[in-house]
């Protein structure tokens, strides 16, 4: 169901913040302006959750798409603000106060009560990572996983965002979105089937690090709230796995679904080109 994207090398590219220059995180898609002071210490944050953190300075100016002196004074604000602190070899990670404040609005996110729960339940019974990702933009980032404690590197950890061109998650987003197609030919038969079934599997691609598949997930007002992505090493990911992995996963959907129905409307959700969220 379309092309692969996430082998090792492309699912590094994919993963990894917009790095280009000038991108403004106000503006929406047809309207790129010039980042401003708040733009730029909100990419430095970004850069610097990073998967591999710490990350040295050369590292975040390259992600960043900003100059080294830039990104070496946003980064003393932030460490005396206790949003950055320095690490070894000259290199920075994310400080306290912002572990604290991300800690604090997961914990309090009455999406996340009802998320996590079912997550656990079904990594349980499948041994795959189970996340939960909502749309920012052109990115899919995953807020809450349920990961197994092996270590191994086949799905995603909080806080990684991946292209919505990318992967079962984001071409379930395209679809139910109405998005074009693009200019592979399958394009337009994958968001099709993704829009009529609900939920989309990565193709089989041998040279793929991992395998997902993506279940929609939808808010009282019907509208899509977000994916429940369910990934794993390729190896233990054929078609037939899936096909049992497939209901489970359509099974969890409807359990956050119902949590999400005695709810007020969820604040975890989409966000539209304009970043107002729905």
């Amino acid at each position: 169901m379309g092309k692969t994207v996430n082998s090792p090398s492309q699912a590094a590219a994919l993963v990894a913040p917009d790095v280009s220059p000038g991108t403004g995180l106000a503006a929406g898609p047809g309207e790129r302006a010039a980042p401003g002071p708040v733009d730029k210490a909100m990419e430095v944050l970004s850069a610097l959750v990073a998967t591999g953190a710490p990350h040295r300075l050369a590292e975040l100016s390259r992600r960043t798409g900003l100059a080294k002196p830039t990104v070496h004074r946003l980064l003393r604000s932030l460490a005396a603000a206790g949003f950055a602190e320095a690490a070894e070899g000259g290199s920075y990670r994310p400080g306290p106060r912002l572990l604290g404040l991300a800690a604090a609005v997961l914990a309090e996110e009455p999406v996340l009560r009802h998320v996590r729960p079912v997550l656990d339940e079904l990594h349980a019974r499948t041994g795959l990572f189970a996340s939960y990702a909502v749309r920012d933009r052109e990115w899919l980032v995953h807020v809450e996983v349920s990961a197994p404690g092996t270590g191994l590197a086949s799905g995603p950890r909080p806080g990684e965002r991946e292209r919505l061109t990318a992967g079962a998650g984001g071409l379930l987003v395209r679809a139910l979105e109405g998005a074009s197609a693009g200019n592979e030919p399958e394009d337009a038969e994958a968001l099709a089937k993704a829009a009529r079934a609900g939920w989309t599997l990565d193709a089989a691609d041998p040279g793929a690090a991992r395998r997902a598949l993506a279940v929609a997930v939808r808010g009282p007002d019907g509208a899509l709230a977000g994916v429940l992505v369910l990934s794993g090493p390729l190896f233990t990911f054929d078609d037939t796995a899936a096909g049992m992995y497939a209901p489970l996963a359509l099974s969890a959907a409807r359990g956050i679904e119902a949590g999400l129905a005695a709810e007020a409307p969820p604040r975890l959700g989409l966000v539209d080109g304009e970043g107002e969220g729905r």
